[in-house]
């Protein structure tokens, strides 16, 4: 009976060996598994990011220049006209502060 005892305590020792062996397998499998899709998820951002960095890089100068030929026009047009220039702005002015005294 005591032989009995031994035997099935060894087979229950090698059971709890070989159970904690394959939870460690597959913990290191779920751990490398979650690695991978995490690097795959962080590859997929940074690349969204960079498309994203990029157009509004491009919106950007786009909006510089468009800015900058504005005020060149409007630099040119004072120049050539500085008389409507000047009774133009005195207008806006007048009318601006009518409407800010009240």
């Amino acid at each position: 009976m005591a032989e009995e005892n031994e035997q099935g305590t060894t087979d229950a020792q090698n059971k709890l060996e070989s159970s904690k062996r394959h939870a460690r397998k597959a913990a290191e499998d779920l751990r490398a598994a979650a690695g991978s899709i995490a690097g795959e998820y962080r590859d997929k951002a940074e690349q969204v990011w960079g498309e994203a960095r990029g157009r509004a890089e491009e919106a950007w100068g786009e909006a510089r220049s468009r800015a900058r030929t504005i005020q060149e026009d409007a630099e040119q047009y004072v120049r050539e006209n500085p008389t409507k220039a000047i009774f133009t702005a005195l207008g806006i002015g007048f009318i601006l502060g009518l409407i800010f005294r009240r």
